[in-house]
């Protein structure tokens, strides 16, 4: 999902481990197995990776060559992502509880995703993207175009 990339970004950058966790304010530990992907890391964390090491998180999701697109909005909108989520699933004709089902999450946690209640959590969102070719940047209102990867 994004241990090869997290892996590579952090060492052009002749970084340690320890210095990224330091930076995401994390144990040492927890960021190795983040980047091994022993564990998931949180999107909060992955949105502060991208933005420090100015690659998109299409990029660091291995959904695309292409390391930044040229427009960013820089804050994350829990209400646009949630609009975005709604317009895929109607545009893809799935209800919620569909999707509920391909994410194997609970129909209230894509409802509370769609209103805005909660940001989506990082599994989700790459299933997402992977399943729709949609950009992960997109969803989460990062930015507008593009919409789909090829």
């Amino acid at each position: 999902m994004y241990k090869n990339r997290l892996k590579e970004l952090r060492e052009e950058r002749q970084l340690k481990q320890k210095d990224i966790a330091n930076m995401l304010k994390i144990g040492e530990t927890a960021y190795c197995q983040y980047e091994r992907e022993y564990i998931i890391i949180p999107i909060k964390h992955l949105i502060t990776l991208s933005e420090y090491f100015n690659v998109s998180l299409d990029y660091i999701f291995e959904l695309t060559t292409t390391k930044q697109y040229a427009k960013i909005n820089k804050e994350i909108n829990k209400n646009i992502c949630g609009q975005r989520i709604k317009e895929v699933r109607k545009e893809f004709s799935i209800t919620q509880i569909k999707l509920a089902n391909i994410l194997n999450i609970g129909k209230g946690t894509i409802a509370g995703y769609e209103i805005g209640r909660y940001l989506i959590a990082t599994p989700f969102l790459y299933i997402l993207c992977k399943k729709y070719n949609i950009s992960a940047d997109y969803l989460l209102g990062k930015i507008d175009e593009p919409k789909y990867l090829k």
